[in-house]
């Protein structure tokens, strides 16, 4: 239970932070034409894409000349988060707006990088490839067509669901230049020149997290914006709510999450409505065995820089192998199968989808490799020689008969 204070009545309320946030739209969106809303389907960008939607609709601040919607499917989206954000986009194009479902190309979607490529499950080492490909790059790419498509000498103002009290590290960074361009951080984050001919303005900013499930949970759904998803997605419904306030969600199975459970998902399918997510429990554990050196090849200690010189790790863990990479296949659809077996009349999953398992069968029948890999090299399990840069050896101390 919150601790009341002798300032209660001061206390900022949901209505009052709305007002905040149109008065921030009307005096930044008059300077620009053509705006764009960039959202993850997460509460806070969810949250901010509806509110943008409803104070236009309701004439509570001026119709830009275009509003594109672009929401940056990963393809890895706990579903709730997922179908809520196909929604939101659907009550956008309803109301006249573009609204765009923004993708890595094929190649470099989650699953067909691993199972197609041979690349391992990222980490929190030197193996973090996931946010950058199959979020940050699409949508920078997104935003570049949408840029293309202005008059010359027009700027885009991008919106976005930047707010206060989410990371420390990004509070650190909106102190220091709260004050760039005579603005202050109860008026709204606006930066200048954030990319080319793009200008960004966080209108939600100065919102507290019950402001975001105030308006998630009861405002939104009373004007008739789908958003009780999200709140399923974090826990609302099966919780006091309490928890959930902070929690944070992830991919399913995301393999940078530590211990041993998905939170997120553990949440989730104690909501009945949810429950028969309960198979996906198990990605977390592909992810893990994918690891496993028996599933992978390495290098050898031969491997030189153009130079001639030994690379920094001679004997590296590199990519799955081809019999690795089929296996594993099969386990994601198995497990995919199972879910959409327990729906019913529930939402269908889609971990891989046909198009996505045609290019990983193709690129495994091609054989294709990471690059300086040709499959060629020994099993990752197989015990070698330590090879190290400067050319020392450790030979083995005993080999298996």
């Amino acid at each position: 239970m919150r601790t009341l204070s002798l300032f209660e009545d001061q206390r900022l309320t949901l209505q009052g932070a709305i007002a905040q946030s149109a008065e921030n739209l009307r005096h930044y969106g008059q300077f620009y034409k053509h705006w764009a809303i960039a959202f993850s389907g997460g509460k806070d960008s969810t949250a901010t894409a509806t509110l943008v939607l409803h104070l236009i609709k309701t004439g509570q601040i001026p119709k830009p000349e275009s509003l594109t919607l672009l929401y940056a499917d990963t393809r890895q989206e706990l579903p709730p988060l997922h179908f809520s954000a196909l929604r939101v986009l659907d009550f956008a194009k309803e109301l006249g707006f573009d609204a765009r479902v923004v993708l890595p190309e094929i190649d470099k979607r989650f699953w067909v990088y691993i199972l197609g490529r041979g690349v391992p499950p990222p980490n929190n080492g030197t193996l973090r490839w996931c946010t950058r490909q199959i979020k940050v790059d699409p949508m920078t790419q997104a935003l570049a067509d949408v840029r293309s498509q202005l008059d010359e000498g027009d700027r885009l103002l991008m919106l976005t669901g930047v707010r206060l009290g989410e990371s420390a590290a990004r509070d650190q960074r909106i102190a220091v230049s709260c004050t760039k361009d005579g603005g202050e951080c109860g008026q709204g984050w606006f930066q200048s020149m954030t990319a080319d001919r793009t200008d960004t303005l966080a209108p939600i900013l100065h919102w507290r997290v019950c402001h975001v499930w105030d308006w998630l949970n009861f405002e939104a759904p009373f004007e008739g914006y789908p958003t009780e998803m999200v709140a399923e997605a974090y826990g609302m419904v099966e919780s006091d709510g309490e928890e959930a306030l902070s929690m944070r969600t992830g991919c399913v199975g995301c393999p940078l999450v530590s211990g041993n459970e998905d939170d997120a998902l553990a949440r989730l399918i104690k909501n009945p409505n949810w429950a028969y997510l309960a198979p996906l429990q198990r990605v977390r554990s592909l992810h893990r065995q994918m690891r496993d050196f028996r599933h992978r090849l390495r290098k050898d200690g031969s491997e030189r820089k153009a130079d001639g010189s030994l690379v920094k790790n001679p004997g590296r863990v590199g990519p799955l192998t081809l019999e690795a990479r089929s296996h594993f296949l099969e386990q994601v659809l198995a497990i995919q199968d199972e879910v959409n077996a327990l729906a019913g009349d529930r939402p269908h999953v889609s971990l891989i989808n046909d198009e996505e398992e045609a290019r990983i069968r193709k690129l495994i029948a091609l054989k294709t490799f990471p690059d300086k890999w040709d499959g060629s090299e020994p099993n990752g399990a197989e015990l070698l020689p330590e090879v190290y840069q400067d050319g020392s050896v450790q030979n083995l101390l005993f080999t298996l008969a």
